[in-house]
């Protein structure tokens, strides 16, 4: 479940000649299923931003060479491609993106001749959580972002639907190493799967069901473990709150009972502090995973559970975790 919130400004984008596509850019691969190899005989993918990178590694393992357009650190939303970046993108063999969460990404994707284009939207189409309600200074509805909340990894559910489409996109890429591409996409299932129930279980006893995060990420999981997020800024990250947006998230908070303003690592707390020094609330980190500062240290998986954790504390759970249900 979604409060309304406000949307995301205009992003200044790349030049690039357009191009129409000829289908939605789903799972596509282009010339059947003939092996498309880089010069070093790996799979050479493209993933536009962490999470695609994610399904690349755990799905290609050693049979892949991945390169992750959004570098360790960076918000993908603010992705603008260099010209090397986009000549990468035009010589993959295969690229694993979400189509309209990065434009310049998009528009790259259009130029490219890849064999294989994996569309994350193809395996779990994008919902409408309202992210342009109540816009500072802009008609919300002139299309601008997305057509839907893009967030759509942070339900390990949707998330594992789409590691299903990377996996036949990949055996049909490169059918002589298909039987370990879905090996692999099984396994990661399971851990996502997993993974879902241990969110249920954490979750189903909760002394709150509403949080407030500063951007509005969680949609997806909100309304897969029914919880009620309340958000301060839409789907950019640093859009610039209405004063009656502040006001409704402040009413909100304190007629649930809210403990805590959850603000994200790859932007700025300010915002989310001052919203909870204002209420006197606690902050802390829910991360949406749209990039992860030291991969060496942190994954998908890792991240998850610490959100896991830290949406406990603040909804008020037992502090003991529940057992999930075999």
């Amino acid at each position: 479940m979604m409060i309304g919130l406000p949307g995301r400004r205009t992003r200044t984008t790349i030049a690039l000649t357009a191009t129409a596509l000829a289908a939605s850019l789903a799972l596509t691969a282009c010339g059947g299923s003939s092996s498309a190899k880089g010069t070093d005989g790996k799979l050479n993918v493209v993933a536009s931003f962490y999470p695609m990178e994610f399904l690349a590694q755990q799905i290609g393992r050693d049979h892949v060479s991945i390169t992750d357009l959004t570098a360790p650190g960076v918000e993908p939303h603010d992705l603008e491609l260099t010209a090397k970046q986009v000549a990468g993108v035009q010589k993959a063999d295969a690229i694993l993106y979400l189509k309209g969460l990065q434009p310049t990404v998009d528009q790259a994707v259009d130029q490219s001749s890849a064999r294989t284009k994996i569309d994350a939207t193809a395996a779990s189409p994008l919902v409408d959580h309202h992210l342009d309600e109540g816009a500072e200074g802009g008609d919300p509805h002139q299309g601008k972002g997305p057509a839907g909340d893009p967030h759509i990894w942070l339900d390990p559910a949707r998330y594992a639907a789409i590691a299903k489409g990377v996996g036949d996109g990949f055996a049909k890429a490169d059918p002589a190493h298909a039987e370990d591409y879905r090996k692999n996409t099984d396994e990661l299932v399971t851990r996502l799967t997993a993974l879902d129930q241990e969110f249920q279980a954490g979750l189903k006893d909760a002394g709150t069901r509403t949080f407030v995060t500063s951007h509005a990420a969680f949609g997806y999981l909100a309304d897969h473990y029914g919880l009620t997020q309340v958000a301060i800024n839409g789907v950019d990250p640093e859009s610039e709150p209405t004063p009656a947006r502040l006001a409704e998230v402040q009413k909100a908070a304190k007629d649930n009972g809210v403990t805590t303003i959850f603000f994200e690592t790859l932007v700025s707390p300010k915002l989310a502090d001052t919203v909870a020094k204002d209420l006197g609330l606690k902050t802390a980190v829910l991360d949406p995973l749209e990039g992860v500062k030291d991969p060496s240290k942190d994954d998908y998986l890792t991240v998850m559970k610490q959100n896991l954790a830290n949406l406990r504390a603040a909804l008020g759970a037992p502090s003991t975790t529940p057992t999930p249900a075999s």
